[in-house]
């Protein structure tokens, strides 16, 4: 079974990149705190590398930023590549299944806007009388 969970803080805003198919994919890395304190009396964090692809990748770069608070779930992916001068170099990556946004409400109210928001309420009465016949009721 290869299954990883984690939360923590991501280091930095994702960046939401697509493929030459089209894909959409998001990599980054999360800052998880260990539960123990080091020989300073301090606790240490790990920065694990993640990838989120497709239409949740979007989601994630959407509603999270640096800093933001999440727990991601997904398996362990081993690569390795070689360097310039030849030796060989491995990575290892989560690629997220899974992931919850953590942030409390106010931590979710300090991220900039980044789409234009409109004070439009769509239930509002607009004056115009809406017409409903009993055969567009499904029940």
């Amino acid at each position: 079974m290869n299954r990883i969970n984690l939360v923590g803080r991501l280091t930095a805003d994702p960046e939401l990149k697509y493929t030459a198919a089209g894909a959409a994919v998001l990599s980054g890395t999360i800052a998880v705190p260990r539960n123990f304190k080091n020989a300073q009396g301090e606790y240490e964090s790990d920065f694990v590398r993640y990838k989120v692809w497709r239409k949740s990748a979007e989601i994630f770069a959407n509603y999270t930023h640096k800093g933001s608070r999440v727990a991601i779930d997904g398996r362990l992916e081993i690569g390795s590549y070689d360097d310039k001068n030849g030796n060989k170099v491995y990575t290892a990556d989560v690629v997220v299944d899974q992931f919850d946004f953590l942030n409390s409400k106010s931590e979710s109210t300090q991220r900039p806007a980044t789409t234009q928001q409109t004070n439009i309420d769509p239930f509002a009465n607009n004056g115009q009388q809406i017409d409903i016949s009993d055969d567009n009721i499904p029940f």
